[in-house]
Order: C-alpha cells, then structure tokens, then sequence
C-alpha cells in the first residue's frame, strides 16, 4: 500500500495541501475527487515523487520514500507504472516502440523478451497485434488511452497512477477504459490511485475515495457510503448533478 502522512505543499504564498494523511490500497480503485484548484494534480505528483514536499512524508510499504536514495528512488520507480492524462505518447515513435519504450530504460531484457511483454500487454487491454506498427497520431482517442495503459503495466508494476483516465472521451468509451483499469487493478493486486472529475467512476468503481477541498481531506470513503454521506462538502460536490440528486432521493427511500 502507499500511505500519505501529513503531506504539505505550497508553491509560493499559495499553500496547495494543508497536512494530507491518507492510505491508499492494493487491488482497489482508490480515487483522489475535488473541485479544480483543491490539490489533486500535487498530491498525485507528490504520491509519485515528481514534487518534493515541504512536510511530511510518503511511503511504499514500510519505506519512505523521500527518505531513500537517489539509486532507492529510481529501484521503486521500477515498480511504479504512469498513465498521464493526454497519454503522452511519443509521436515519433510506433505503437511497438511506445509500449517498449520502459523496457528499454529500465531494464536488461533481450529484444525478444522486450518484444513477448508488448503482445502480452496489447493482448491484456484488448487490442489487435495489427496496431504495434502505427503511430499514435493514426489512433483514435480510446486506443490511444488503451496504449498508454499497456505501456503503464509493461513492467508489471504494483503500482499505478491515473491523471484523468477518461478526459477527452465518450461516455461509452470512458466506461470502457474505467472497466480495464478495475480489471487490471483487481486481477494483479496493483495500488492504483486515480485522479478524476468523473462521477460516474466515482459511482462505479471508487473502492476507497478521498475528496479534497481547499488543499485539506475533507472525507474519505468508497461508493456504498457517497450516497449515504451528510457530509456537507461531498453532498455539494458530488449531488451537483440533477441525475445524481434523483439517484440519491431514490437511494435514501430503499
């Protein structure tokens, strides 16, 4: 598991998180929500290690990370897979190359090993072999999604970060890539942490949720306790929507 304790970060005079403390588990959905501008973007960077903070600490296991060396750091980074919000891909590079691409830094595999991992992956998110040699400017938005997901896990990692798995798509494609991270979660026991304004993961798949509001933890949960919250913060974000104020209204009348 990965455990936030008393995370602080200000950028400036704008203090961003004000002391985070937060578990977050393996073989579940564990979603960071709030509204633009609460700290979801820092913590998740921090969670990673691409931010330092000025407080407190994060830790892999029993391990502290910003307690280790730089050699300590890179070895758990090894372990950690990252599905960025626009994907990042390489345009330069093929699909192929893209997904191999971790393989090739990190690790002393022979090209035949790198190249078995790439169809396990394209195999595990569902996606034909055909697509190893285009280019992702020649993938549609979903594929492209799917691609950085099997570049995510090409080195097995037991852990994994998403920064807006579903921005950009379609209701049913976001379903879709929503189902696929669950999956790969649950069937490999990953700690995978997600940030995300979409409500309809939060509904679906929030196994453990934390809401940030004004860089503070205002209430943590999973998707049985949303809709029975009283909690005043989550009701005026998450029942914002028409749609989710009936469902809770029908909810709370059994």
């Amino acid at each position: 598991m990965i455990r936030a304790v008393d995370l602080h970060k200000s950028f400036g005079e704008n203090e961003v998180l004000k002391g985070i403390t937060s578990d977050f588990y393996p073989g579940k959905t564990n979603l960071i929500i709030g509204r633009s501008g609460a700290g979801k973007t820092v913590l998740l960077k921090l969670l990673v290690g691409l931010l330092t903070p000025d407080v407190g600490k994060v830790f892999y296991g029993d391990v502290d990370f910003f307690g280790l060396s730089k050699e300590g750091r890179r070895q758990i980074r090894m372990s950690v897979g990252m599905l960025f919000q626009g994907s990042a891909l390489f345009d330069s590079m093929t699909v192929e190359e893209n997904i191999r691409f971790p393989l090739d830094m990190f690790t002393n595999m022979t090209r035949k090993e790198k190249l078995d991992r790439v169809d396990e992956c394209i195999e595990r998110v569902d996606l034909k072999s055909k697509v190893k040699q285009i280019y992702p400017s020649e993938a549609s938005g979903g594929m492209q999604k799917r691609i950085g997901i099997a570049r995510a896990i090409v080195l097995n990692p037991k852990y994994l970060f998403c920064d807006e798995p579903n921005s950009g798509l379609d209701p049913k494609t976001a379903i879709v890539i929503d189902e696929l991270i669950h999956s790969i979660t649950r069937d490999n026991q990953i700690t995978t942490v997600i940030n995300s304004h979409d409500m309809n993961s939060v509904m679906e798949f929030g196994d453990n949720i934390i809401l940030l509001y004004d860089g503070n933890l205002a209430w943590q949960g999973n998707k049985e306790e949303v809709l029975d919250t009283d909690n005043e913060i989550l009701q005026n974000f998450i029942f914002a929507s028409p749609f989710l104020q009936k469902l809770r209204k029908s909810f709370l009348q059994g």
